[in-house]
């Protein structure tokens, strides 16, 4: 199964002479197809073939491939459910429904489905090497779903019961700053601002320097910020915390408060800690901003959140060694003003999206385990111009799985090449162009010309962002002006091209 056009033929059950045949030799063009990267062609040539057979698992399990690398995760596990409901003993039915998995960053979950592979087939290779890759992230670590490396330290999970969190899960990071690819000068100001103050509270006492207890990461999504959170954890040996908003915030009274103290708690409990709030603008929204008002549902929880988030920051503000608040957000102007006043969250570090040097190492750092054929990383960074980290992660794990499905059909093993990336660049695309030019008119001024009594008016527009919100947020909004430049977003167009058809 899956393997018809190179391995021993495993003839699927037929329907009998002429349509089974048809049937086959629309699967053979599939797989052509597929082995030149054409997957929607081959999701359709494939799905040709089970109209004319419809038991034909073979045609299931290579669309599910095909599904996978096209981000159709919900088709991609209804066909490999359906090969499971076909052949239970199937050993390569359950490897790609660790892919899938994979692809979700449920590693968990695919790890299992990668060990079901092998108890069907002990010497099942693509299983094992998925299986051997995974070992870095799982058993004694756990990865998050930007790739950083994650040693359990404590508990495995938060523990919600009846809207109340029982426990919270906590970890150890095995990440270091060397394990960040560029970023000097930012990695400067985490050592300066963070790194110290876990470390040597004494040193910075010494010279009459304050301990600060909270700073923000702020920039576009997917630039690296919760990675640099754990490799903060793992450089002070410190236990990390993600606190999870959708799990904080309850519709029941007294629910919210207690499950923030209970956040708090834990940290005290297991110091040193360094407590994550991912997305902060969701918990802590400017109060009167839009949604707000007197009753207000969520928004009411949502304030309970604020109000004890603000008297636990004052507690650790009293006694601020051992525990250390980061908050991330795509949107710092939207944070509640007074979660960003000195000595709760004083100090403010952008993440940038990766420049030419940081995309170059990304693509490097990311395949450093993989076999790899003539890779130019130089082009691959210049091909990627404007992605972000996240981006940059996805194309490398996608591009693997190329070869790693060719050879799962013909049973002929080859390294990664060039084209592979680049056939998954251009399909993946990247995601912030999006997201700049959404953000734009929310911190970036415009004139308008309207007609008044009929004369021209220039009237100026403001953005959401105060005066002192446009000095202290200064590098992200050059950044948001810059890429959302009708002239600079065809450099980047422009230069991608000729990196992907060029050179």
């Amino acid at each position: 199964m899956a393997a018809d056009s190179g391995k021993k033929e495993q003839t699927p059950k037929p329907l009998g002479g002429t349509e089974s045949t048809y049937a086959k030799e629309i699967y053979t063009q599939a797989g052509k197809a597929f082995e030149e990267n054409k997957f929607e062609e081959a999701v359709q040539l494939y799905s040709k073939a089970i109209e004319a057979d419809p038991k034909y698992s073979s045609a299931y399990f290579n669309r599910a491939l095909s599904y996978a690398i096209l981000n159709n995760y919900t088709e991609a596990t209804r066909d490999a459910e359906k090969v499971l409901d076909m052949e239970p003993d199937s050993h390569d039915a359950p490897y790609v429904m660790g892919i899938i998995s994979e692809y979700q960053h449920d590693y968990e979950g695919a790890k299992e489905w990668y060990e079901k592979s092998l108890s069907k087939n002990p010497n099942y290779e693509q299983a094992k090497a998925r299986l051997e890759q995974l070992k870095t992230k799982i058993n004694t670590e756990v990865t998050s779903s930007t790739g950083a490396k994650m040693k359990l330290g404590g508990d495995d999970r938060t523990e919600v019961v009846e809207g109340q969190i029982k426990r919270v899960r906590f970890h150890k990071s095995n990440l270091k700053f060397k394990d960040v690819v560029g970023m000097t000068k930012e990695k400067k100001l985490v050592y300066e601002n963070i790194i110290l103050a876990i470390r040597k509270p004494e040193l910075l006492r010494a010279y009459g320097k304050k301990l600060g207890l909270g700073v923000i990461f702020y920039g576009p999504p997917g630039t690296g910020k919760t990675y640099m959170v754990n490799a903060i954890g793992g450089e002070t040996a410190s236990n990390v915390i993600i606190a999870r908003i959708n799990e904080i915030v309850d519709m029941y009274a007294g629910n919210t408060e207690k499950n923030m103290h209970a956040i708090f708690e834990q940290a005290r409990e297991n110091t040193p800690c360094i407590v994550f709030f991912d997305e902060l603008d969701a918990l802590g929204t400017k109060r009167g901003g839009s949604g707000g008002g007197a009753g207000g549902g969520q928004q009411d929880y949502m304030r309970m959140a604020v109000n004890q988030f603000l008297q636990e920051m004052d507690g650790v503000e009293k006694n601020p060694e051992g525990i250390f608040v980061i908050g991330a957000t795509n949107q710092p102007w939207d944070i509640e003003p007074a979660l960003k006043r000195s000595k709760r969250f004083g100090e403010s570090v952008y993440i940038p999206p990766p420049d030419y040097k940081t995309r170059k190492g990304a693509f490097i750092y990311n395949t450093r385990k993989m076999p790899l054929a003539g890779i130019n990383f130089g082009r691959l960074a210049r091909a990627t111009m404007g992605f972000s980290q996240a981006d940059i992660e996805e194309i490398c794990d996608k591009s693997a799985l190329i070869p790693a499905a060719e050879e799962d059909m013909t049973g002929r093993r080859r390294k990664i090449k060039m084209s592979d990336f680049l056939r998954m660049i251009k399909k993946h695309g990247n995601t912030l162009d999006e997201w700049y030019g959404m953000v734009k008119k929310d911190i970036i001024s415009k004139t308008e010309t309207q007609i008044v009594d009929g004369k021209k008016q220039v009237i100026v527009k403001e953005g959401k962002l105060t005066p002192e919100e446009k000095a202290r947020y200064k590098p992200m909004i050059k950044d948001v002006r810059r890429n959302s430049n009708p002239v600079y977003i065809f450099v980047k167009k422009f230069a991608r091209l000729v990196s992907l058809y060029l050179f």
